[in-house]
């Protein structure tokens, strides 16, 4: 794709969303196509070849990442020549709307998804749901979902009380039950910290023979941010675009892990709540020695001081 004078390099953070919306708009309308999908949904398309990166966000999670202010997969249509159709919504929706039914029914009647050699759906938490559940437009698609959850129907999750706000959203009917539509992908990939229980067990619920759970210990509950500060993110969804990501292939890019900060914090947290200090001088020194972190070598030193007192009195 060649760099447009239209607007598809400029950042765009700070703006209100009916600025944002409008600058969305103008953007993709030079370089595919825009659709609003009732009143809180739209649909951005920008179109290249050979791969079609299907993203979902919410405009608020787009603006807090604080970077350029645009959807996740523009970064790889620059860089890669990707395609990218990118759903956005107004504050978590689930994307649970008929207007957003009637739009990929439209796409897979029309044969939208067929022009493309590999077709990869992504999203996070709400997002994650809204790509495993329209992944189903795009048989044999591949599927990243962080955090999904499977469905919040009272019916089949009352134990999830996280999301009170969307009581009134229905997950009934179509494009309902998100782990049954992405039994028609190719590989859906599941992200999750089995650590937070509730996200662990909507993760179980996706057990398909398609599918890969990817258990991420000590990530938490905002596991896309520190995908994004490992940079292995885009590399992942490249693999995908690939064909190549695979459990081992992931674990091989998750050993990002061992040089960031926030998991080795969690880590050390979770080995001190255990009092386990021979495991916890073990991490610390590792840190220590690598990264020369300061909260690690003060911890490191605080466990020699105190096995050295221990001896002493002894």
């Amino acid at each position: 794709m060649q760099d447009s004078p239209n607007g598809f390099e400029t950042p765009m953070l700070g703006l209100t969303k009916v600025a944002w919306l409008q600058q969305l708009e103008q953007v993709a309308q030079n370089h595919g196509g825009f659709e609003a999908l009732g009143t809180r949904h739209w649909a951005s398309f920008v179109e290249d070849k050979p791969v079609l990166l299907v993203t979902f966000e919410t405009i608020e999670t787009i603006q807090k990442r604080g970077d350029t202010g645009q959807p996740l997969g523009w970064e790889l249509v620059r860089e890669l020549g990707w395609s990218h159709l990118s759903l956005v919504s107004d504050g978590e929706t689930w994307f649970r709307d008929p207007a957003v039914y009637a739009y990929f029914d439209r796409l897979a009647d029309d044969g939208f998804f067929d022009e493309f050699e590999e077709v990869v759906f992504y999203g996070a938490g709400s997002c994650g749901y809204a790509a495993a559940a329209f992944s189903i437009a795009s048989p044999d698609a591949q599927v990243i979902a962080l955090q999904p959850q499977a469905t919040l129907s009272p019916r089949l999750t009352p134990w999830d009380r996280r999301f009170s706000h969307s009581r009134k959203v229905s997950f009934e009917g179509r494009y309902g039950f998100a782990p049954e539509m992405a039994s028609a992908a190719d590989r859906c990939f599941v992200i999750y910290d089995p650590k937070v229980d509730h996200d662990a067990m909507h993760a179980t619920l996706f057990l398909r023979e398609n599918t890969v759970l990817l258990p991420t210990p000590y990530l938490g509950d905002e596991i896309e941010k520190d995908l994004l500060e490992m940079q292995i993110l885009f590399r992942i969804l490249v693999k995908a675009g690939a064909g190549t990501l695979s459990r081992r292939a992931f674990y091989k890019l998750y050993r990002a892990r061992r040089g960031h900060s926030p998991y080795l914090n969690r880590l050390l947290d979770a080995v001190n709540r255990k009092k386990r200090p021979f495991v916890s001088a073990l991490l610390c020194a590792n840190v220590a020695r690598r990264l020369r972190e300061p909260r690690f070598l003060r911890h490191l030193n605080g466990l020699v001081q105190a096995a050295d007192q221990g001896r002493l009195a002894s």
